[in-house]
Order: C-alpha cells, then sequence, then structure tokens
C-alpha cells in the first residue's frame, strides 16, 4: 500500500473512534445536568419591557389647574428665576395691565427665564386656562 494512503486510512480511523471514545468515558447528560448548567451561565440581569404608564389627562383637555400643578407651578409657587409668585398682587399687577391676550402671547412665545409654553405641549386653550387660573388667584378677574 501507499504510505499516503495508510496515514489516510491511519487518520479516518481515529476520527471515527472519538465520538465511540466520548461515550464510553461517561453517560450522557442527564436533564438535571443541563438545568444546572442553565443556572450556572444565566444572565446576570434581565430587561423587562412593561406598556406606558397612564400619562393623564390628554393633551387639550388639561384644565389651567391640572397644567399649573403639573408644568406653571414649578416656577410660579415659588417664584423661580423671576417668576411672579402666584397669588402675588403686587408682582402680577403690571402683567394683568397686558389683559388675557397679552399674558397669552408672553406664555406662547416665552419671556426671560420662562421658555415658550413653559416648556410644556400645552394647547394655545389650556394655556388660557392656565393663566386665567393664576391671574386670577393674584388680583384679576379673568373669565
Amino acid at each position: 500500500m501507499n504510505p499516503r494512503h495508510i496515514r489516510f486510512l491511519a487518520r479516518a480511523g481515529a476520527f471515527a473512534l472519538i465520538p465511540a471514545a466520548a461515550l464510553a468515558m461517561g453517560e450522557r447528560p442527564g436533564l438535571e445536568d443541563y438545568e444546572a448548567a442553565n443556572l450556572r451561565i444565566q444572565p446576570v440581569a434581565k430587561v423587562k419591557l412593561a406598556p406606558p404608564a397612564a400619562a393623564g389627562p390628554a393633551v387639550g383637555s388639561r384644565s389651567g389647574e391640572e397644567l399649573y400643578k403639573a408644568v406653571c407651578g414649578a416656577c410660579h409657587t415659588a417664584g423661580v428665576a423671576g417668576a411672579p409668585k402666584t397669588g402675588d398682587r403686587a408682582a402680577w399687577a403690571p402683567l394683568l395691565r397686558l389683559g388675557l391676550e397679552g399674558l397669552t402671547q408672553t406664555a406662547i412665545t416665552g419671556k426671560g427665564a420662562m421658555p415658550p409654553r413653559g416648556g410644556s405641549n400645552a394647547t394655545d386653550e389650556e394655556l388660557v386656562r392656565a393663566i386665567i387660573h393664576m391671574a386670577n388667584q393674584s388680583g384679576a378677574d379673568f373669565k
């Protein structure tokens, strides 16, 4: 026989014996071995996506008080960054001279540290409701 054929047959025989030798060394792993392995290699953490939480009242349907509590009050309750405090008649007196239209336009475009719409997604109608809520607590009589 050709020496190349002998080497080829020797290699083929060795590869044929590998699976038999592996089985001879022990039994196939049982189900509990697979479960134990899965426990050892499980991830450190898991991410579970939850449905979004209820967002509250729909945009466009919020009352002036709801919008004030959710957005405006953050600055107007404490007078943050020069915002006139709700209920401070002296601070609101010059602003009330602008009337409801003037205050609404200021709220829409923003002023000083206040971003347009107070940084909210409020509609024009909701802004008017919130302005009426704040202004009426500060000496106005808007309807």
